[in-house]
């Protein structure tokens, strides 16, 4: 197939991709998923392989590859059910993902390809609303799915077990409309194309992988290695290394994780879904554009992890902010050592953490006292580069979503945002100088419940080249007119006046300054 035709396919795969994000977007009930678009949406051939993505979330897609796997082993779907799946220890992430797969037959009723589409629920259960807790254990985090085949009773225990049930029913089933959409877009174009759409799908996936293997023959052979800290996991443990050992071969990659530390009592403690996910993010940043996104070119990289470690945790270990902080500082070791190997080419580090907010309690407006969940992760700023200065007040790395809306999270919830600004001078200085971080300011009206999971509030995103490194974050409480520094992850119960102020880190500079 040549490069036109490639490209045509590459175009109308990725189209149902974005239509399946479309659809999901368009029908969630919740906030999160259609204000914040925290979902993601991608397809697979019948082995399980991706053949395409939409432009989604990076901690997801580099993931829902071995939640499929998982799917396709456990259970069997026939030709019009659905898999769903939120286990970590089982190809997902963290609790609050869930994932469901969908088979797509063609016209003489085999299975040709899987759709496949993760979404972040705001609630699914656990000690503390939002459910991403402090906790020790994974029981303590929500309710555990799957893989098992999508039915009633499924769904009636996910909803029976978050805070807000009608949320939950809804937006599951946003999700099985999205792959729905999906599962008749592939069918009209297998109808109309034959065989020439999987032979495509195959096509596309050798095109990646030989993208991948030209792009590590232009890199040097060696070793190098890079290691960076998480701040603590929350349990008063840390700081916790990450240690990463990058080896490059001829057209392959290794990627040893084995030095790292052992899983801890805290909920930083990540799948190796997610390890596998960010350093793949990591590699795909050094192609460009020019790549197709699916699975042929994770074939040339191999990510060696140590199982009970704190990127390959196993059972009962809490997990919760795994998936959203430790794949920041997973993807800042692989970028440390990517400009060990092809110095000039990696920007400094990013912000570095996602800066959850978890809000929860009673609703008294409409005079029903409804519960209500808030989740939302705050932007930061990002590294710079060689040849460029890091972006302000955009979320980097492993996630890719939207802020929520003022208008909308006042709407929605029973608390205001009083401040939201870019925070001016926390990016590292350099001859490119890194993005500066935000303040974001909630404001409460009532008693409410807040957890915050945050990073890189004792050691700073770093420069490179003698750039110098960000500023870190802060989290505030702000009670009676005092300020109460408060820990970088926390969960505290606040009243009405109180005031919880959230800075973050700005991204690193680049090169010596002039002068």
């Amino acid at each position: 197939m040549n490069a036109v035709e490639l490209e045509i396919f590459r175009q109308l795969f990725s189209s149902v991709a974005e239509e399946m994000g479309a659809t999901l977007m368009r029908s969630a009930f919740s906030p999160n998923i259609k204000e914040r678009r925290d979902f993601s949406c991608a397809i697979f051939d019948a082995g399980g392989e991706m053949v395409a993505q939409a432009a989604h979330i990076p901690v997801h897609l580099g993931s829902t590859p071995l939640s499929v796997a998982a799917a396709l082993e456990a259970v069997d779907m026939g030709r019009e059910g659905h898999a769903i799946l939120n286990d970590p220890f089982n190809g997902g992430t963290h609790l609050p993902d869930i994932t469901v797969v969908s088979p797509v037959c063609g016209p003489e009723g085999d299975v040709r390809f899987y759709v496949a589409n993760r979404a972040h629920h705001s609630d699914v259960g656990g000690i503390s609303a939002g459910s991403l807790p402090l906790s020790s254990h994974i029981d303590d985090e929500g309710v555990r799915i799957g893989p098992v085949r999508w039915g009633d009773d499924v769904h009636q225990r996910i909803c029976e077990a978050s805070r807000t049930p009608d949320e939950r029913r809804g937006d599951l089933q946003a999700q099985i409309a999205a792959n729905l959409r999906g599962r008749r877009r592939l069918q009209e174009q297998m109808e109309r194309r034959g065989s020439r759409i999987w032979s495509a799908a195959e096509d596309l996936q050798d095109s990646s992988e030989r993208f991948m293997a030209s792009t590590l023959a232009e890199m040097p052979n060696g070793q190098w290695t890079f290691d960076d800290v998480l701040d603590g996991d929350g349990r008063g443990n840390g700081p916790l290394s990450i240690e990463c050992s990058l080896e490059i071969q001829g057209r392959r990659a290794t990627v040893d994780f084995s030095e790292t530390a052992p899983q801890t009592e805290g909920p930083v403690n990540a799948p190796r879904a997610v390890t596998v996910s960010a350093v793949l993010y990591a590699f795909r940043c050094l192609v460009g554009d020019q790549m197709p996104s699916n699975g042929g070119y994770m074939r040339r990289i191999d990510v060696q992890t140590e199982p009970g470690s704190l990127v390959d945790a196993e059972y009962p270990a809490a997990v919760a902010a795994g998936n959203v902080e430790t794949s920041q500082r997973i993807t800042d070791v692989v970028f440390g050592a990517l400009a060990e190997c092809v110095p000039g080419q990696v920007p400094a580090a990013s912000c570095g953490s996602m800066n959850n907010v978890l809000i929860g309690g009673r609703d008294p407006r409409g005079g029903d006292d409804r519960a209500f969940t808030y989740y939302e992760t705050i932007a930061g700023g990002s590294g710079a580069g060689p040849g460029f200065d890091g972006a302000d007040a955009v979320h980097t790395h492993m996630t890719n979503t939207l802020n929520t809306p003022v208008e909308a999270l006042e709407h929605a919830y029973p608390f205001r945002v009083v401040e939201y600004r870019v925070r001016r001078g926390s990016g590292g200085s350099g001859e490119y100088c890194g993005g500066d971080g935000v303040v974001r300011s909630y404001e409460f009206t009532g008693p409410a419940e807040v957890t915050l999971m945050t990073e890189r509030r004792d050691h700073a995103p770093w420069g490179l080249q003698g750039g110098g490194d960000a500023a870190r974050g802060r989290n505030l409480l702000v009670r009676d007119g005092r300020e109460e520094t408060l820990p970088a992850k926390c969960s505290i119960e606040v009243d009405a006046g109180d005031l919880i102020r959230v800075e973050t880190p700005g991204g690193g500079g680049w090169g010596r300054p002039e002068g």
